[in-house]
């Protein structure tokens, strides 16, 4: 008679190593059934980058469990349904999965587990993504933090748990249970395929994360602190989708960084870690932050709605080369640098008076690391409206950015191949060259390369002006404490 099995229901923690529910459900001794249910219901649906990415994550995991010994079963549709036809094909007796912490996933995984008590059934869940739960730093009073720096602060004096280095030895469950084809779901694209720059860039999975991870800090983590807002070099991690999908932890490279020896850029990267936490804090706490202002006066922002503007940018077509050099890497490569994000983000909501949600809807759609707490705390952020958030009267200059940040032009160059030629103290504002200079660089202003969809002194001001005369809201002076969903 064969032991019932446990279900390890696969999520956003794609991977073997240091993954708790795997490794609690092995140390259980019964038959294993992995299982991954994709939700093609879900609400904002995944992004087409997204989709392409987490294809290549379940081959990789799915060859991981097998050299375990374990089939990775796919299955498709609404997760409790599909928990509940296998747990009526299996007999299985539990389900031990890891924690996400979206606001609808936090909905979904407490009407499960409430389903799954009531069956009988057996329902565990584990922190696979985070180095902290959302509720358990506090402030002094015991709310939530609204700050980063306090955070930080608090973040550091609590020590993450050690991921576990434990090896698996689990029992697969034998019996041979129905599949879906990957391929059969069609994540990535066939006509037009427009995945080519993906491909070249990425290596899905545990085992790309790992590598990944090895070259950041045999190379680049020393110098990280200084190179990190340099788009033109190799100097950050490239580790957020890897991150996003779970295919490493944080635990993992916390750790990686508390063994080595300390330096300005190892302390740079954990502070970057402990801003990815704070942005999921930010989440759990304000669950609508997805969508709507943190700080509510924001809702009244007299934002100039202008599709043609939106879609200039989108394509990377405003007249400013480090704008464009941005949104062209993040069409071509599923990825932009974090200086550039900041940038191409103060630009469409200061310049062009465009509201940030339609900036995150497009990230959303193109990043490979689309992350819902990252993706708005940080649009949040560049627009003035979010908690810590950057002032209103901080309009990014896309010109100096650009010297500052790109001084010998090597990104716009790569990005924006039409300016190639230019010298540069002109590249990254190809208007101010001299009608010699363009005719030798081959350069045609609103021909081979826009004219400035905006002027950037007029833009300024016209943001200044806004954000003086919005209406405010009047400011909600305390805040309903919610209780842990996640006991």
């Amino acid at each position: 008679m064969t032991t019932a099995p446990l279900i390890v229901w696969f999520r956003q923690d794609l991977r073997i190593a240091d993954n708790p529910a795997l490794q609690a459900a092995a140390k259980t001794g019964r038959p294993l059934l992995p299982v991954y249910i994709f939700d093609d219901v879900a609400t904002p649906p995944m992004g087409g980058a997204s989709r392409w990415w987490l294809h290549g994550s379940l081959q990789s995991l799915e060859a991981g469990l097998g050299k375990l010994g374990l089939t990775l079963i796919l299955r498709r549709g609404n997760p409790m349904r599909q928990l509940d036809r296998l747990i009526a094909q299996t007999s299985a007796t539990g389900v031990f999965w890891n924690r996400r912490y979206e606001p609808t996933a936090i909905a979904s995984e407490n009407s499960i587990r409430a389903h799954l008590n009531r069956r009988g059934i057996e329902a565990e869940s584990f922190n696979s993504a985070l180095l902290f739960e959302p509720w358990e730093l506090k402030t002094k009073t015991g709310g939530p933090f609204r700050v980063f720096t306090p955070f930080w602060k608090a973040a550091i004096r609590h020590s993450p748990q050690a991921p576990s280095a434990a090896r698996i030895k689990p029992h697969p469950f034998r019996h041979r249970i129905a599949s879906d084809d990957l391929a059969a779901w069609h994540l990535r694209p066939r006509t037009p395929d427009w995945a080519e720059g993906l491909r070249e860039t990425w290596q899905p999975g545990e085992a790309g994360a790992r590598a990944r991870w090895r070259s950041f800090m045999d190379r680049t983590i020393r110098a990280y602190h200084t190179k990190r807002d340099l788009p033109g070099i190799a100097g950050t991690s490239r580790l957020s989708p890897h991150l996003h999908f779970g295919e490493i932890s944080p635990r993992q490279l916390w750790a990686s960084c508390a063994m080595a020896e300390p330096s300005a850029g190892i302390a740079s990267f954990q502070r970057e870690l402990i801003w990815r936490e704070f942005c999921y804090h930010l989440l759990y706490h304000f669950p609508k932050m997805p969508h709507a202002p943190l700080r509510p006066e924001y809702a009244s922002f007299p934002w100039k709605v202008d599709r043609k503007i939106l879609r200039a940018w989108q394509q990377g077509g405003t007249g400013y080369p480090i704008v464009d050099a941005g949104m062209r890497e993040l069409w071509r490569t599923g990825w932009m640098h974090n200086r550039v994000r900041m940038i191409v983000a103060s630009f469409l909501v200061k310049h062009l008076l465009q509201p940030w949600q339609a900036g995150a809807a497009w990230f959303w759609d193109t990043l490979v690391d689309a992350d819902k707490a990252n993706n708005s705390a940080n649009w949040q952020w560049v627009a003035g409206c979010g908690m810590d958030a950057a002032p209103y009267f901080r309009v990014f200059n896309p010109i100096l950015q650009g010297r500052k940040f790109d001084a010998d032009g090597a990104y716009v160059r790569r990005w924006v191949p039409e300016l190639a030629a230019l010298p540069d103290q002109y590249i990254h504002a190809p208007w101010e060259a001299p009608r010699a200079t363009l005719h030798f660089a081959k350069v045609r202003l609103n021909k081979t390369y826009p004219a400035r969809i905006v002027d950037h002194e007029a833009g300024r001001k016209r943001a200044l002006a806004a954000f003086k005369t919005f209406k405010a809201a009047p400011k909600t002076k305390h805040h309903k404490k919610r209780s842990p969903a996640h006991p």
